[in-house]
């Protein structure tokens, strides 16, 4: 799918798929059964796993996992329908809020859309939204009777599929940071020179407003900023839906950021800057850079949210490189 420069956070809405690891990362493309069966893809193995009762908590985040994945599969089945549904929408739709059930999200944002599809249209997403909902009440039903089930991923944690949303190949290795000159969420002017610069490193993470995983690890980011200011370091966060200084998207990333009590810095470029075509080739969200004191980008990226420890061992190895390279 190719982007426009005015399309480019819009097309990014498609990408609010919740995946288990990094092996849901690659989605297998799916299409719609003929034959009028308006079922989601695997919606008769997705009733088994609702109904499945857990012996105890390995069984618990194993069932756990199994959901992820069909709730993959219900969007990437019909894809090109979540993405006209999300098109369609645009800036009005709704936050996701701590605690929401995913499939609630789905269905208030269809209903403010409504009016922009076929009969047909609407009872297949109305079907897979419902589908959705049925699985997060099972998600958060197993979470309460085994605590944590769900916050153990395999390899490098949840993340979201951007393949999907338009994006046309993983951003390719590259030993700089894109410099820019941008803003913060409130109209400070941000360059990279400075930014890096005046730190011994920048955890740089890339986020966006309806992505779940993104929003889950804010907390997370927001303690590491607080301990990084210790050692001369910081978190920057980048949300997709803000480049080129988009206002609505901006008021919702700072109502979020305000929520979770985020105070690091977040900032936008212009989607056209090399800067914001390395945004556009991100593969999956969200995906967060070490970056050294020269700008140089230290190692490989961090695909999926740091919440698992796992993901957070290396993200601490490479935040220990970078200040170790910039020799203060």
């Amino acid at each position: 799918m190719r982007k426009t420069k005015n399309m480019n956070t819009k097309l990014l809405k498609i990408s609010a798929v919740l995946a288990a690891s990094l092996l849901a990362i690659g989605l297998a493309a799916c299409s719609a059964g003929g034959g009028g069966d308006e079922r989601p893809a695997g919606a008769s193995d997705a009733a088994a796993l609702i109904e499945t009762q857990p012996s105890g908590a390995d069984e618990a985040a194993k069932l756990y996992e199994q959901l992820m994945q069909k709730e993959n599969e219900v969007l990437s089945a019909d894809s090109q329908l979540w993405e006209k549904l999300f098109l369609s929408a645009s800036k009005e739709s709704p936050m996701i809020e701590d605690g929401s059930n995913y499939g609630d999200f789905l269905l208030a944002t269809l209903e403010g859309a409504k009016d922009k599809f076929t009969a047909q249209e609407l009872e297949t997403l109305k079907t897979g939204a419902e589908q959705i909902k049925q699985i997060e009440d099972k998600l958060a039903a197993l979470e309460q009777e085994f605590p944590g089930c769900g916050s153990t991923p395999s390899q490098g944690g949840e993340s979201v599929d951007a393949q999907s949303a338009g994006m046309t190949s993983k951003a390719e290795g590259t030993e700089k940071f894109p410099s820019f000159n941008g803003k913060d969420l409130d109209g400070n002017d941000v360059s990279s020179d400075e930014l890096f610069s005046n730190n011994t490193v920048t955890v740089v993470n890339f986020w966006f407003t309806t992505c779940k995983p993104c929003v889950g690890e804010l907390g997370e980011l927001e303690a590491l900023n607080q301990k990084l200011a210790d050692k001369g370091g910081a978190v920057v966060g980048i949300n997709s839906f803000t480049l080129d200084g988009d206002k609505a998207a901006i008021s919702e990333a700072k109502s979020i950021l305000e929520k979770k009590g985020v105070s690091y810095k977040n900032i936008w470029f212009g989607s056209d800057s090399e800067a914001g075509k390395f945004t556009s080739k991100l593969y999956s969200y969200p995906t967060t850079y070490v970056v050294d004191s020269s700008g140089n980008i230290v190692g490989q990226p961090i695909v999926g949210a740091i919440t698992s420890g796992e993901q957070a061992k290396k993200l601490d190895a490479l935040i220990d490189e970078a200040i170790a390279n910039s020799g203060r």
